[in-house]
């Protein structure tokens, strides 16, 4: 370490770090720049190398939301610490990626974007990803075991949302309109800020990207600012009461002139989650199954609080290398990889049939995900672009469930892989004012595997059934983009995109284990999809944005061949005829700051879904049931059957108080619609109640707190979706005995301490007042009262 620190004051003449002056934190993409239009830019690190301005009379560090400092070069090469920006006043100006893959000024994008940092990363310590999301309180998260979280954006969820990273998008032929647990594979620790587009993304983001994007930045390695190689990085360790969390991590950066190498690692185990002790008795688990000599017996829970089975561990590792032989070319590749132990699928185990619990057993295996990624950018103005990436991606991903009814010897178990290749061209063209354009062209090709085994736990004999998908079925798409943006003044700013999406499906359904009617489905089809939106700023302390949309899901593997048990007496069956859906939405938003003091915004839309894939009854050989696992069980397929409304605002609202404490709340209301076979509505499934918090925060002398609220609205009988209404085991009772979702709040403190450039410690504690609540739709009962600890270090 010694030598480390020596290293970096030798070069210190050239090379410092810009800080946040109130947290301490270092910050990226600080902007250097001279008279002489010299530019340059602080790397992940906060880092930045002054060479090329050894010549400059006056030096300019700014960057969005900090007040800028101008300074010589005498001074900075005279300075013994660390640069300190102190952030600005209340500002609606702020640097975004995901409305359009490039660097965007977030006053002309006519979409609602709402950006985690590395900062509410830090404070918040979220577990998972999903918890990540979750702390934007813009995002509700559903969990149907302790190893999920499956985001519900504007009444959507799962396959009509988009997660991508690093640009590259996760969604597979087999993400389904069930809840999904794939964004917890995204490490939180490596994770460098995220960003939330709401609404329709398909212009730029292609299929499923209905209700929004979701995309994730992770480390990137940082070039030495220096002429010598620079080491630096940070270590986690960090414990959580409620479930025993123990995580530990580490990340490694090595950065020389033109390489740089970034490694990152995280270990995370996780035992049975506590829920609180005030709320409905509805949720406590009295007993849970056990197999004791060869038997399933049912055990009482000696503390009905504990929900058993729920815990599991977590490996997520990292590894990027960088080229930089020049300021025109950068070369990135990266190696992601993901997985996870067994984990218990918890709603499953609550479930009763005949005065015993239906399933002995029913868990994940392990939700392995690996990724290698090959990114090379270019900038150099030309007749065709400005700036051009080409976004390479293969991806694994591999899963299973496991099910045994209780008293049963039969452990079916059904396994699945998805090979998914992507290939993203990305260009822009126009880096000064007025005229912008992006435009690209994308090509996604998903290969799915899918074997299904029934294995007799005590002889251990072995026997093929169906599979939940077509073996070898293949999905692709083909599409190219075009977006503009014009902004003739500093008052108005235009955008305008249109897409076209080709995509295919093929498979084979010869398995004489489906017995079904049909051989294959052979799908070809195609999307048209638009977007054209505006932003008039009067003043800049004002910002009223429209704007119209289209977005698109094709039908994937999941919706055209898949085979389950979706409930009892129930069974779901392919069907190949699907077409796409289509979603119609439109939104104004309002932002305005008074006095440099408050800032209010807020934004309503109304989107239509037109053709929406639901599941709804059918026939299968002409049969409306048949014999599944023994029962006799109704057919149900996804089908093209209906239309569907959702409709909301969001409100957000900022105060800037005294002596560096500030007031933050944000509320979203959503309302969603779907059309029944009978003509009539019902509500549609992933439309959250009303949800929000309201935070307290200090932020001043290297001490961050936060004191908050979360809050979330009732949701009654009535209001549940019909599929919801049949889920007793997962909601509370009402005075009528029918199942509906009670409203809930929880108090929270989180604070952090940076020590001193190396050392920062968090702590916290969650639910204080040890709320027993579930949020809408999840399987398992949130944490009760729950303590954080953790240590960083950063050398």
């Amino acid at each position: 370490m010694f030598f480390m620190l020596t290293m970096l004051a030798t070069a210190f003449a050239q090379s410092v770090t810009v800080r946040d002056e109130a947290d301490y934190l270092p910050i990226e993409g600080v902007v250097v720049s001279d008279e002489n239009n010299n530019m340059a830019f602080t790397n992940s690190q906060g880092k930045v190398n002054f060479k090329k301005f050894s010549n400059s009379q006056q030096i300019t560090i700014s960057l969005l939301g900090y007040v800028s400092l101008n300074m010589s070069y005498d001074d900075l090469s005279k300075m013994k610490a660390d640069i300190l920006l102190k952030q600005d006043e209340l500002s609606l100006d702020e640097v975004v990626i995901s409305a359009n893959r490039w660097q965007q000024n977030k006053s002309e994008v006519p979409n609602r974007i709402t950006a985690v940092t590395k900062k509410d990363i830090v404070l918040q310590n979220p577990q998972t990803s999903a918890d990540l999301l979750g702390f934007s309180n813009e995002v509700f998260i559903q969990k149907s075991q302790l190893g999920g979280g499956s985001p519900m954006i504007r009444g959507f969820s799962t396959n009509r949302l988009l997660l991508t990273i690093d640009g590259v998008r996760m969604n597979t032929a087999i993400f389904r309109g069930g809840n999904l647990q794939n964004v917890i594979s995204i490490d939180p620790l490596a994770v460098e800020s995220s960003e939330i587009i709401f609404g329709p993304g398909s212009v730029i983001y292609g299929s499923d990207a209905i209700g929004g994007v979701m995309s994730f930045y992770t480390l990137e390695p940082a070039l030495s600012t220096t002429d010598k190689v620079e080491v630096s990085g940070s270590a986690l360790t960090r414990y959580s009461s409620a479930n025993g969390e123990r995580t530990g991590h580490f990340d490694v950066n090595i950065g020389g002139k033109k390489w740089a190498s970034t490694t990152s690692f995280s270990y995370s185990e996780f035992g049975d989650l506590r829920m609180g002790s005030n709320g409905p008795d509805d949720y406590l688990v009295p007993v849970y199954v056990s197999t004791i000599d060869s038997q399933d017996v049912v055990v009482n829970n000696p503390d009905p609080e504990v929900q058993t089975p729920t815990g599991y561990n977590q490996i997520n590792m990292m590894q990027k290398i960088r080229f930089s032989p020049n300021e025109n070319w950068d070369f990135t590749y990266g190696l992601h990889y993901s997985t996870t132990s067994n984990y218990a699928r918890f709603d499953r185990h609550r479930r009763v049939r005949d005065g015993h619990p239906r399933y002995a057993e029913w868990y994940y295996g392990p939700q392995e995900w690996m990724m290698n990624n090959l990114k090379i950018s270019h900038s150099k103005a030309n007749s065709i672009y400005d700036n051009v990436t080409l976004n390479m991606a293969y991806q694994n991903f591999e899963e299973s469930r496991h099910s045994r009814n209780f008293g049963s010897s039969a452990l079916e178990s059904n396994m699945e892989t998805v090979d998914a290749y992507s290939v993203n061209l990305d260009f822009e063209k126009g880096d000064e004012k007025p005229h912008r354009f992006f435009y690209g062209l994308e090509a996604i090709l998903n290969k799915v595997g899918s074997t299904g085994e029934e294995n007799d736990i005590y002889t251990e004999v072995t026997a093929p059934i169906a599979p939940r998908y077509p073996d070898g079925s293949t999905w692709s798409s083909y599409a190219a983009y075009l977006s503009y943006e014009y902004v003739p003044s500093e008052v108005w700013a235009w955008q305008a995109g249109v897409r076209y999406n080709a995509f295919a499906i093929q498979a084979s359904f010869d398995d004489p284990l489906y017995g079904y009617p049909f051989e294959d489905a052979d799908i070809n089809n195609g999307a048209l999809t638009g977007s054209l939106g505006t932003v008039y700023s009067p003043g800049p302390t004002w910002k009223i944005r429209a704007n119209l949309s289209t977005g698109f899901r094709a039908p994937n593997i999941d919706d055209v061949g898949k085979l389950f048990e979706s409930v009892d007496y129930a069974v779901v069956v392919p069907n190949p005829d699907l077409k796409a859906e289509y979603a119609y939405n439109a939104e104004v938003g309002i932002a305005k700051v008074f006095s440099n003091v408050v800032k209010l915004d807020a934004t309503a839309y109304y989107t239509i879904l037109e053709n929406a894939q639901v599941r709804r009854p059918y026939c299968s050989n002409g049969q409306d049931s048949i014999m599944y696992n023994g029962e006799m069980s109704q057919v149900l397929a996804i089908q093209n059957a209906a239309n569907a409304r959702v409709y909301g605002v969001q409100v957000g609202m900022e105060i800037k108080l005294p002596a560096g404490f500030a007031l933050e709340s944000v509320y979203n209301w959503q309302k969603g619609e779907e059309e029944l076979d009978n003509g009539e509505t019902s509500p549609m499934r992933h439309a959250a109640p009303a949800f929000g918090s309201t935070h307290l925060r200090f932020m001043q002398n290297r001490v961050m707190l936060d004191l908050y609220a979360n809050y979330n609205a009732e949701m009654s009988y009535d209001d549940l979706a019909p599929s919801e209404q049949e889920k007793g085991e997962i909601y509370a009772a009402d005075a009528n005995g029918n199942p509906y979702s009670p409203s809930w709040y929880t108090l929270n403190f989180k604070g952090s301490y940076q020590i001193n450039s190396h050392f920062q410690v968090t702590a916290g504690l969650e639910n204080i007042t040890d709320q027993r609540y579930l949020p809408y739709s999840s399987g398992i009962v949130a944490a009760g009262r729950n303590f954080i600890l953790g240590l960083r270090a950063n050398f």
